[in-house]
């Protein structure tokens, strides 16, 4: 027994050590905390981390997805930004309204929430109908936009937008009412599987399992499939809108990344169209779901050009 003490007391200290050591590293790594604020008549969830003097950058969804796809990024901003994520209108845990889902006014929720937490210019980013958003929002507040980021998909009214790839599901622009509603019900999941694996250069490795089902339990919530394809039905008042919006360019950064096998050179075009300092990048081998298909080129793009 004396011989096996001096090894108890190693392998002791050695747990301590590395319990330690995990505790050490917990700590330095930014908490994501999930928050709810009431603005412009909703209630908008929204996760934060981060700190620091850097331009707050704030991180905007689009369809079949919410504010947890940007889990994965949050972390690598968090030591220098405040980053937020909110769940748009409609979507994930934010209240879902009858009305106020074209993209004017979901940009309005977006600079209410911004408002509230007291920072006057940011950084945005969104991907898919939350690019829209934050074209939206820049179109609407120029002079409190640092810089922008377009990820995957298309700005309606602007150019020949009705060629734009993803426009080749334009039944799902349409689908929407008390049919469609009761088609879906209980069946998100399949539903969704359609554009997580057809818009996916390749449907293996496109979005992870454990989000798969993470997605269609928030979009199966009271009222989210509704909402979800009201984001398609106000597209012709989203076109009307951003051709007004277009007449005047951006002046800011803008960034824009597409996915080689998705949006590819049109959304840049679109985006050299409605500002005047575009900087393009087709994310090689992707498909749509460019967080989930190609973090390797998209999370150090979006770094890159955030800390800029």
């Amino acid at each position: 027994m004396k011989l096996l003490r001096p090894f108890h007391r190693a392998a002791t200290a050695l747990l301590l050590m590395l319990a330690l050591q995990s505790t050490a590293h917990a700590a330095g790594t930014p908490a994501i905390q999930d928050h709810t604020a009431t603005v412009n008549g909703v209630t908008l969830h929204y996760l934060q981390a981060g700190h620091g003097k850097e331009s707050p950058v704030v991180l905007l969804h689009g369809y079949a997805e919410t504010s947890h796809m940007w889990r994965p990024l949050m972390p690598r901003l968090a030591d220098r930004h405040v980053v937020i994520a909110p769940d748009l209108r409609g979507a994930g845990a934010s209240s879902k309204p009858e009305g106020g889902y074209d993209k004017k006014t979901l940009a309005q929720d977006i600079h209410a929430l911004v408002q509230s937490l007291g920072y006057s210019r940011i950084k945005i980013v969104g991907h898919d109908i939350g690019l829209m958003v934050a074209y939206a929002y820049a179109a609407q507040y120029p002079e409190e936009v640092e810089s922008i980021v377009l990820m995957d998909a298309f700005i309606p009214g602007v150019g020949d937008w009705t060629k734009v790839w993803l426009l080749r599901d334009l039944w799902h622009f349409h689908f929407y009412g008390e049919t469609p509603l009761n088609l879906v019900a209980g069946r998100e999941r399949i539903y969704f599987e359609h554009f997580w694996n057809d818009f996916a250069a390749d449907r293996t490795r496109s979005i992870p399992e454990a989000d798969r089902q993470f997605y269609a339990a928030e979009y199966a919530r009271p009222g989210g499939m509704r909402a979800g394809f009201e984001y398609f039905r106000n597209f012709e008042q989203d076109a009307k809108d951003f051709a007004g919006f277009a007449q005047t360019k951006l002046q800011m950064p803008m960034l824009v990344l597409s996915g080689e096998k998705a949006g590819g050179q049109f959304l840049i075009d679109q985006g050299r169209l409605v500002d005047t300092n575009v900087e393009g990048v087709i994310i090689k081998g992707s498909g749509h779901w460019l967080m989930e298909e190609a973090p390797e080129q998209t999370i150090p793009a979006l770094i890159a050009f955030l800390d800029r």
